[in-house]
């Protein structure tokens, strides 16, 4: 059996799926596997579930030069895309399970996780590509510096933050709209008099864009997603683009300032700063069984093209 070495990143708010835990790191005990545990995750493991663990080592909360064949997420949709962000670049594909509710991205249940190790070593799975979005803040000119490395003041976004669901702008009190200009390659598309703006990409169109009304994507489609939140007119709908594309966001409100939710990472921007949004230069690798596909998902987490006049 070949050797194998596994990266564990885990939610740290369900102790009641302790179960769960100790059923993987059986599964890879048994298989004399790497097993290097996410700090966090172990410190919650040990001290929270009380679960002996002996991995081969731990994974700085920081830490950027970890290496993997495998990571496993345990938790829902959020712990999947906390350990995305993790990974990066890096290549390493991600198996998701599902300790959470909806489970579309971290679709392994926990009747399934033997299975699912079994598949990995017999090498009987896939990978998908999902692309993913790179953020830019083009801050106001400096003399002697270029618009994207001029430094942020203090609490708003790092220089050029990823998300592989979606980038959303939204205001940040409830009494009035922002405006939100949008140019695509340089090109005027429109003014949104909204709540807010979504940017995703079509693994993110099942997820906050969806709840507002946008379309659902095929994850193979090289697209991306612009949805209005709670549009003031009537006449803005959402739209989807090539993902070739580069989209500058500048946004006007009252209060000057404006919330950037990033794969649900928070921050605050002043409305000087315009964002420029694009694919990124790297894809993130998802591991899916076999049997499993997109549409099949749909049917099941979203019960797509039920009738309950039907099935009642």
């Amino acid at each position: 059996m070949r050797k194998l070495r596994f990266a564990l990143f885990g939610n740290i708010y369900q102790p009641k799926k302790s179960v769960l835990v100790k059923k993987l790191l059986c599964a890879l005990e048994e298989r004399e596997a790497d097993i290097f545990i996410d700090k966090p995750f172990y410190d919650y493991l040990s001290g929270q579930m009380l679960i002996d663990a002996h991995p081969t080592g731990l994974i700085d909360a920081d830490a950027t030069n970890f290496k993997a064949d495998f990571a496993v997420s345990m938790g829902g949709d959020g712990t999947f895309l906390q350990t995305a962000s993790r990974i990066g670049d890096k290549g390493i594909p991600i198996i998701g399970i599902n300790m959470g509710r909806m489970g579309f991205l971290a679709d392994v249940s926990g009747d399934d996780i033997d299975a699912t190790i079994d598949h990995i070593y017999n090498e009987n799975y896939r990978l998908e590509t999902r692309s993913v979005l790179q953020v830019i803040p083009l801050h106001p000119m400096k003399e002697g510096t270029s618009q994207a490395s001029s430094q942020s003041p203090e609490g708003e976004m790092e220089e050029a933050p990823y998300a592989l669901n979606e980038v959303a702008v939204l205001k940040r009190d409830s009494s009035s709209m922002i405006s939100i200009r949008v140019d695509i390659n340089g090109e005027y598309l429109a003014t949104y008099q909204a709540d807010g703006l979504i940017v995703n990409t079509p693994t993110g169109s099942t997820g906050y864009a969806l709840s507002v009304g946008g379309p659902i994507m095929s994850p193979e489609a090289h697209t991306l997603g612009i949805t209005p939140v709670a549009p003031h007119s009537l006449n803005v709908r959402p739209i989807t683009i090539c993902d070739d594309a580069e989209i500058t966001l500048s946004t006007e409100s009252r209060n000057h300032n404006y919330l950037v939710s990033i794969d649900g990472r928070s921050y605050t921007c002043s409305e000087d700063i315009r964002l420029s949004i694009r694919r990124a230069p790297y894809c993130i690798k998802v591991v899916k069984r076999p049997g499993t596909s997109f549409y099949k998902t749909l049917r099941n987490k979203l019960m797509w093209g039920s009738d309950i006049r039907i099935e009642g």
